[in-house]
């Protein structure tokens, strides 16, 4: 996807961004038909409802069906984590992803509880990205390409596809991209990441302010912005979402540095994102600060801040049952109940 007679990668990916497929209408209203013949008062089943449509809507179908729903992690390790901004090493990125391939961690657990599948994406952990406040994290082609390795995350097929990362370092690196794209004081977009106390705050705060003021790039200039702060994992979950869309796959995001990949794509094309729910509000002080800038309304809000496509899978449980609960409900005919002529 990243070829083009342009030779130039970003230009392809601009392109792909402007032929985005729409959602289905027919869908939406096919379900709302529905909807209103269930065995139960209208609306009573709240955002379940509102679920429903936006499968329908991007799935193309209806009913909607989830029967392949997969997580997602892409993990990566960053330069900047070298200045200090976590509590843990950089070798912990790899031992975690041995602990997911073990079935050891949270994420593992949760797509258990949850019949979820689950796929890890290693983005060459033995080789961080620049330091950001030094240097670029790519060149042009290096970050295309870096996004196209995300676009085959849907290989093999999925229905619902739930966006996860690893990475030490990764929230200062989300940050910065939220820094560099919406602007603001670095304080604001900082915040405790694996656990670091106020002193290892400041600093963090000022690598976000080094970083951004040597990026230099103008806001909302997404791609760019990608390329100069970004992280593998990052550029990969863009390349995801980018693909899941085009094949008409919904997405769940996770929690502060996923959105970030789904920021980048919102400054390149608002509505780019608008397959994507986002699945809870993270504890990351900013989160909610970005969710109410890309117009999103979190489902959850549980004082979550683990990442690894934790509050996605949890999220996918509940997607599932709306699915479920709309496709398998009887309507008023079918169980000879009656509509009644009261609420």
């Amino acid at each position: 996807m990243t070829s083009s007679v342009s030779g130039l990668p970003f230009e392809d990916i601009r392109d792909l961004i402007r032929n985005l497929p729409a959602p289905v209408t027919e869908a939406v209203e096919a379900v709302r038909a529905r909807d209103a013949m269930l065995t139960k008062p209208a609306g009573s089943l709240g955002r379940l409802e509102d679920i429903v449509e936006w499968l329908a809507a991007w799935q193309g179908k209806a009913p909607p069906q989830i029967t392949r729903p997969l997580v997602a992690i892409f993990a990566a390790n960053h330069g900047v984590a070298e200045q200090g901004v976590s509590a843990f090493p950089s070798s912990v990125t790899q031992q975690m992803v041995e602990n997911f391939s073990a079935g050891g961690a949270a994420i593992n657990q949760l797509c258990l509880a949850n019949d979820l599948g689950l796929k890890v994406f290693d983005l060459a952990l033995d080789v961080p990205t620049p330091d950001i406040t030094l240097k670029d994290a790519f060149d042009e082609q290096t970050c295309a390409a870096t996004m196209a390795f995300g676009m085959e995350a849907i290989a093999g097929g999925t229905d619902l596809l739930c966006i996860g990362e690893m990475g030490i370092g990764n929230t200062t690196v989300a940050a910065a991209i939220f820094c560099a794209l919406f602007g603001g004081k670095p304080e604001e977009w900082v915040g405790a990441g694996t656990g670091i106390n106020a002193e290892a705050m400041r600093n963090k705060a000022d690598v976000v302010r080094r970083a951004v003021g040597r990026a230099n790039v103008s806001q909302g200039n997404g791609l760019e912005v990608l390329r100069r702060l970004g992280g593998r994992e990052i550029a990969a979950m863009c390349g995801a979402i980018l693909a899941a869309r085009v094949e008409r796959i919904p997405v769940i995001i996770d929690g502060f540095v996923a959105t970030a990949s789904a920021a980048i794509l919102h400054a390149i094309k608002a509505d780019a994102i608008d397959h994507c729910m986002f699945s809870h509000l993270s504890d990351e002080k900013a989160h909610g600060k970005v969710l109410k800038i890309l117009n999103k309304k979190p489902l959850l809000d549980l004082g979550m801040r683990l990442g690894e496509g934790s509050g996605a899978a949890l999220a996918a449980g509940i997607v599932k049952s709306a699915a479920l609960a709309h496709s398998g409900m009887a309507t008023f005919d079918q169980a000879g109940v009656s509509t009644g002529d009261n609420g």
